[in-house]
């Protein structure tokens, strides 16, 4: 004998069925929404949501503002082997620090993206952006900058070779160039090798020829086109300190 099939009512319960009768579930009524219900329904959410938007922006910008507040903190920078303490804002550069606090302009700022070398000092004995690099990581380390080379009228080796090889023509970049190529000289007497000592194979023995003499200034743009000049004072103070 054959179990009548079953089917779901309008509430949901199973309801037996003869055989001849459809076994197709009965669906249960669902209300219409008219055109002008639909649209004013959605118009006052549209409207909630808007009330609500600037609320949400306004604490954003809040929340934002809190994030970025300037902090005051006391730093003492020690440069051209003099120290002074000074009070900054933690986002203050190092070149900033420089001009605007303690009066050296000899670095200049160019780009400041960290991509012309204008701005270049020595930190702890290494040439470093200062446009890039935060004042307060600079606490506790040795800054030279331009103003710090020469001893007393007696000008550096390298200052000396840009003046007899005219390695400048409007003078802005001349600051970085020169620090940058101090540090050269101090990173050639530490066997610090560059790419174009890779690509010669001479890692043993640096060949400091005009490549290699491109390559360590690369960083230092001059806009005058001064490059010739640049290549041979650097190559003249390379001299100087072997024969040193």
């Amino acid at each position: 004998m054959k179990h009548p099939a079953c089917s779901i009512d309008v509430e949901g319960d199973f309801a037996a069925t003869s055989p001849g009768e459809s076994s197709k579930p009965s669906v249960p009524f669902l209300p219409t929404v008219s055109r002008r219900v639909f649209l004013q329904s959605a118009s006052a959410l549209g409207a909630g949501v808007a009330v609500g938007l600037p609320q949400i922006a306004a604490g954003q910008v809040e929340r934002e503002a809190a994030a970025t507040v300037a902090k005051q903190v006391d730093v003492t920078l020690t440069v051209n082997g003099k120290s002074m303490q000074l009070t900054l804002d933690t986002r203050t550069t190092l070149l900033d620090a420089l001009r605007e606090n303690m009066n050296l302009t000899g670095s200049k700022k160019g780009c400041d993206h960290g991509q012309c070398g204008a701005c270049t000092v020595l930190v702890d004995g290494r040439r470093v952006n200062s446009c890039l690099t935060l004042a307060l990581s600079a606490a506790g380390s040795e800054i030279t900058t331009i103003e710090g080379l020469a001893k007393g009228e007696d000008l550096s080796p390298v200052q000396e070779a840009f003046v007899e090889h005219d390695g400048f023509q409007c003078g802005y970049c001349t600051p970085g160039q020169i620090c940058s190529a101090t540090a050269l000289l101090q990173e050639v007497n530490a066997g610090n090798l560059s790419q174009v000592s890779w690509k010669s194979a001479k890692t043993q023995h640096l060949d400091l020829n005009d490549d290699e003499i491109r390559e360590r200034m690369s960083g230092n743009i001059c806009r005058c086109g001064a490059y010739p000049n640049i290549v041979a004072a650097v190559r003249t103070a390379l001299g100087k300190a072997a024969s040193a």
